[in-house]
């Protein structure tokens, strides 16, 4: 029982961690629950997979309702996604631990580079007779009581990236937003806020799709899954409250030292054959 009360804290704190960084909380969850509890590394990415979806379905129905999110667009995009988050947990079924160990530390700072980047907020125009026209990628968002208008770019090499992110989604039991934001935002010139709250929507998807499959093969365990995600749920709502009065770049750039510090330990980790 104690056990189960410290893994709910400690989940709390990723959920927090998580929602204060942008990065979501399965970034600290996986660490927490290999190196902290010593769960086997598949048995970590279910429970993180689980607490991915909890954590991204409120936000995006609020984002949804505010007129931020591309339905179209992320319906699109979450083709890629999906195909690429079944393609990376049949791949994580296939590896070992310690490799996939590896890999998440080096997308972790890849991902917190990324996310300290800053972020230049596009609004590109219609182009008459583009694919982006053919496939209806543009639409409109609230901007200071303004409605604006913008349109997608590059649809090609954004889907791509997308398939690239769900597969890391899959494989590493993660969010992908860094990656998802990477291609709607960099490649994609799409708005910063379409991008983000998109790429939140699309976050819950791509995870149940690979979900599923860690489902099947019985690596999503409810005495780890269900502490883990109250926790996190609980944790990312103080954080978006928390959020509201906290100076963010001081917090992210205090956090990205936290998270690099971790993912350096994942990697030892890894490289030792730690993991099981």
């Amino acid at each position: 029982m104690s056990e189960i009360i410290i893994l709910f804290l400690g989940a709390v704190s990723a959920g927090l961690l998580g929602s204060l960084t942008g990065l979501g909380g399965g970034v600290i969850i996986i660490p927490l629950l290999t190196l902290g509890f010593g769960v086997p590394m598949h048995y970590a990415i279910g429970a993180s997979l689980i607490s991915v979806i909890g954590t991204s379905s409120g936000a995006a129905v609020a984002f949804v309702k505010e007129g931020f999110t591309n339905m179209r667009i992320g319906m699109f995009l979450e083709i890629g996604t999906t195909a690429g988050a079944i393609m990376g947990a049949l791949l994580s079924g296939m590896l070992n631990p310690n490799t996939i160990g590896i890999i998440f530390a080096s997308i972790l700072l890849l991902t917190v580079i990324l996310n300290l980047k800053g972020k230049p907020d596009h609004q590109e125009p219609l182009i008459k007779g583009s694919l982006e026209e053919k496939l209806k990628l543009y639409g409109t968002f609230p901007d200071k009581g303004v409605l604006k208008s913008y349109s997608a770019r590059n649809t090609v090499p954004g889907f791509l990236m997308m398939m690239f992110a769900g597969a890391m989604s899959g494989l590493l039991g993660i969010g992908s937003g860094a990656l998802k934001v990477l291609a709607m935002d960099n490649m994609m010139k799409l708005p910063f806020k379409v991008s983000t709250t998109t790429s939140n929507f699309m976050i819950g998807v791509t995870a149940v799709a690979s979900a599923l499959i860690y489902f099947q093969r019985g690596e999503i365990i409810p005495v780890i899954v269900a502490p883990v995600l109250i926790g996190v749920v609980v944790g990312s709502f103080i954080g978006s409250k928390t959020l509201m009065v906290s100076k963010t770049k001081k917090l992210k750039v205090f956090f990205a030292i936290v998270i690099t510090i971790l993912s350096v330990y994942m990697m030892y980790n890894g490289i030792n054959k730690s993991f099981r």
